[in-house]
């Protein structure tokens, strides 16, 4: 199955706008087809990497989904003119389709890779709850290095999901993506950030009104500063810097 891309001209990438039923649908196709496939979300931070980092770039270029995950990502794409068909209201992140897995026909089996042990359990517990009919099985990811990392790919081999959330942040989930590809037993890989902790309740989800109004970014900067400041206040600096360097070499 080949999902059509639309690109963003600002921002200089290509995503597949998604809405939740429409997810659903394709993961459902990808879990009957039984072979490796991979799930990604833009937003700010990974746009930047996309501009920065050539192996982030590639794995964004091969992905099979790569959803509007970004309030600033989702704006500029309805007011570019690549957006086809009605404009999305709100950003398709992790903690928006999680909780429909279950309309999802033949998911048995689900692993859950990264968090402390607390918040995986609470996660798995949680998705136990989504999808009723599914095992699902948890490895927590904190103190990531090269022993875990050899040690969850054997996990993985084990578990055989059909469906992995992989849970590391950005930009480890993706490099761990790189780098094991072409070991991982086949599944769906879907890399959704700190969206283990929000289902566990361990981290609260901003107000979806707030998120509409794009205001998103302010409720995890008063929960987070330290974690936060530098993507609200400097990175998009340096993503515009780095489009404007873009722009200056093609021409």
């Amino acid at each position: 199955m080949t999902l059509a891309r639309q690109h963003i001209p600002v921002l200089g990438v290509d995503a597949t706008p998604l809405k939740v039923p429409e997810l659903m649908d394709v993961l459902e196709e990808f879990v009957a087809d039984g072979t490796l496939r991979t799930v990604v979300g833009h937003n700010l931070h990974s746009v930047t990497l996309t501009h920065s980092d050539a192996g982030f770039r590639a794995l964004y270029e091969q992905s099979d989904v790569v959803l509007l995950d970004g309030a600033p990502v989702l704006w500029l794409w309805s007011k570019s003119g690549a957006a086809a068909g009605p404009v999305m209201e709100y950003r398709l992140g992790s903690t928006d389709w999680i909780p429909a897995l279950g309309r999802i026909r033949g998911l048995e089996r689900i692993a859950i890779l990264g968090a402390g042990p607390e918040a995986n359990a609470g996660a798995v517990r949680r998705l136990e709850s989504i999808v009723p009919s599914a095992q699902v099985a948890g490895l927590p990811g904190e103190g990531w290095n090269h022993d875990v990392e050899k040690a969850a790919v054997a996990w993985l081999e084990e578990v055989r999901p059909q469906l992995v959330l992989l849970g590391l942040g950005m930009p480890l989930q993706e490099s761990v993506l790189r780098r094991q590809l072409d070991v991982l037993p086949p599944a769906i890989y879907c890399t959704v950030g700190g969206a283990i902790e929000q289902l566990a309740g361990i981290q609260k989800l901003a107000p979806r009104w707030l998120g509409r109004l794009g205001f998103e970014w302010a409720w995890r900067l008063l929960l987070h500063p330290r974690r936060v400041a530098y993507r609200v206040f400097v990175e998009p600096w340096v993503l515009a810097g780095l489009l404007i360097r873009r722009r200056l070499q093609r021409r």
